[in-house]
């Protein structure tokens, strides 16, 4: 089996977003604070001992704190914390490895388009290399994710392309063509698997498009974890909170009839769940008419902590 467990449901920022004042940080930050969420980003293991991060988001030394399956179990120096897959280079998926520089052995697996942003950037030598090995993985390529003995932890990941968009730190304006230099492995998506009973799940949390290929590889998956950034594509602009639509951003919208609901309804996805999810959408508010119409059409939007076996 698989154990997942949801560190964080929120996108950039958190929620509520520290300089955001619009009706749902309000909430969260005052009348619900049971709605406030971290960072998109989930552990994954085959054991419920040995844990692999997806990303690591900005609030991961919280999200840590917050979870007791990833506290330090044995003598004065462990985590059960084997390893980081990135499936992108924005500051919310590889900011939180700065919290993971004292000398502890762990894995980071990336594409080489990502790893070459930590290697541009010197802060990241913080993680010794004496420790933390980083491994490039390829497109459409299973690897094994080992613990730091060497040991295989019986899940497999498979990376694959994903329609988005290079993150905002790293675009260019005079690029050519669509997508701000956006370029082979700035956004990927995961097959996860235990390759001892075949469990498995996909992590699509920042997705610009679902093509008909990538609808056919998810068509009948027990679970999908998927980019629900904004309720509308013109969302952050109609709040006076932006200027950029959803698309601009590399994101698809939840609703309307090209949007994530609509497009997931006939693909038999046993349990759907939404991460990276703005502060600016009203589908995160309990009793508002947008997360009923959410319930309705089988998608979950999950706490910190929720755990979910396969």
């Amino acid at each position: 089996m698989l154990h997942v467990l949801v560190l964080g449901a929120a996108a950039g920022g958190g929620l509520p977003q520290w300089n955001c004042n619009c009706p749902v940080c309000r909430t969260a930050r005052s009348e619900q604070p049971e709605l406030r969420s971290t960072q998109a980003s989930v552990a994954v293991s085959a054991d419920n001992e040995n844990w692999f991060l997806v990303n690591a988001a900005p609030d991961l030394r919280q999200q840590i704190t917050d979870n007791p399956k990833l506290h330090p179990r044995h003598g004065l120096r462990h985590s059960p914390i084997a390893g980081v897959v990135l499936t992108n280079g924005d500051v919310d998926a590889v900011a939180g490895l700065l919290h993971l520089r004292e000398s502890q052995a762990f894995t980071v697996y990336g594409h080489e388009r990502v790893l070459s942003v930590l290697r541009d950037n010197s802060i990241f030598n913080v993680l010794d290399p004496r420790f933390v090995k980083r491994e490039a993985i390829e497109l459409e390529t299973p690897v094994s994710l080992r613990l730091p003995d060497g040991t295989e932890s019986g899940i497999e990941v498979t990376p694959f392309a994903l329609p988005g968009k290079v993150a905002l730190y790293l675009e260019d304006e005079k690029a050519t063509g669509p997508g701000f230099g956006t370029r082979t492995g700035d956004t990927l998506g995961l097959h996860v698997r235990n390759r001892r009973d075949g469990s498995h799940f996909f992590y699509l949390a920042a997705c610009a498009d679902l093509t008909s290929e990538l609808a056919e590889r998810v068509r009948g998956a027990p679970l999908v974890f998927f980019d629900g950034t904004l309720w509308r594509d013109d969302e952050m602009i109609a709040q006076g909170l932006g200027t950029k639509t959803g698309k601009r951003m590399g994101h698809m919208s939840m609703s309307g009839q090209d949007g994530t609901m609509a497009r997931f309804a006939p693909l038999g996805v046993g349990r759907k769940v939404f991460l990276h999810i703005n502060n600016s959408n009203p589908a995160l508010l309990p009793r508002s008419p947008e997360r009923a119409e959410l319930k309705a059409a089988g998608w979950e939007i999950p706490t910190d902590g929720t755990e979910i076996t396969l």
